[in-house]
């Protein structure tokens, strides 16, 4: 009896009675051993092909090979990177390119969108003939326009020969192929970008459109004042993904041109590509793209600031 009392009552203290039962046990909490395991192979998959890659580009950049095998470590492949001429014919054709592909084909991707955003079956339809081309891929799509842009026997030429107009070397001549390259690149990338558009269209508030329209605004006005503002959130992500196109599509340029004539369609990608896979000069080709990364991630980050600026988000 007196054990079970002395089991009951531990101590006895200012008159309050605890008990051994009656005090919380600390838990241990351990780490959830099976969600880390699930995500392990994830995990090792990113370090493998994503970030051991960018530290070894970014190492290789810093890295000079002598002819005799040595190696030290410096900003020699920088410097010949900036005096390169080829290089500077790349950056200045890219420039052109994005110029030449981002502006119309986001404008055309606005304007079809805008057209569209009622679901019929006409619309439907027509959404899917604007979409095909996203389906095919770039090199496949290469293909096809090597044959429309065939000189004499080509599909542009024979229908441009009835309204009189003479033969036309499309990717021979230099001061039409990166045109060429730039037609081809929009035509795949509008409907791209038109998919990102009708789903902000989706977005905007009827309401306000239908308010504006009945204080007299006209489809301009509202579109201006209501619409576009209201758009700013995708134009801004669409922007993004159209300066990425720019950099890393470059199966075209392979397929149709290798960059010529005379250097007149060589991007920084492709140039990068014959300097890593051509020339065999890794260092080059890795601070090429250190260069072309970092000018890609600030132009990015200005035109993303800048937009958001203007940009109205929905709360």
């Amino acid at each position: 009896m007196t054990d079970r009392l002395s089991d009951r009552v531990s101590t006895t203290t200012l008159g309050v009675v605890t008990t051994p039962a009656a005090l919380p046990r600390p838990r241990v909490r351990r780490p959830a051993l099976a969600a880390y395991a699930l995500l392990l192979p994830s995990g090792v998959f990113l370090l493998a092909f994503t970030y051991w890659p960018v530290l070894r580009v970014v190492l290789d950049a810093l890295t000079e090979r002598a002819f005799g095998g040595a190696t030290h470590w410096g900003f020699g492949n920088y410097a010949r990177l900036f005096a390169d001429v080829h290089f500077a014919t790349a950056v200045r054709n890219n420039l052109v390119y994005a110029i030449g592909t981002i502006i119309p084909s986001l404008t055309l991707a606005l304007l079809f969108a805008l057209a569209l955003r009622e679901s019929t079956r006409l619309s439907g339809i027509l959404r899917t003939l604007i979409v095909l081309p996203l389906l095919i891929p770039l090199v496949a799509a290469a293909s096809l326009f090597i044959f429309i842009f065939l000189p004499s026997a080509g599909l542009l030429d024979y229908y441009l020969a009835r309204f009189g107009a003479a033969e036309t070397n499309w990717l021979g001549n230099p001061s039409l192929a990166l045109g060429s390259i730039i037609a081809i690149t929009v035509w795949t990338n509008t409907g791209y970008y038109m998919l990102f558009f009708l789903a902000g269209l989706a977005g905007v508030p009827q309401d306000l459109l239908d308010a504006a329209k009945i204080d007299g605004a006209h489809a301009v006005q509202r579109f201006l004042r209501i619409t576009l503002p209201l758009l700013g959130p995708t134009l801004a992500f669409v922007l993004i993904i159209a300066l990425l196109n720019v950099l890393t599509q470059v199966d075209h340029v392979i397929v149709m041109t290798q960059g010529g004539p005379s250097d007149t369609t060589s991007l920084l990608l492709y140039y990068i590509y014959q300097q890593a896979h051509q020339n065999y000069d890794i260092g080059l080709a890795s601070a090429a793209t250190v260069v072309s990364v970092g000018f890609l991630f600030a132009l990015s980050i200005v035109s993303l600031r800048t937009l958001e600026r203007g940009i109205h988000y929905e709360t």
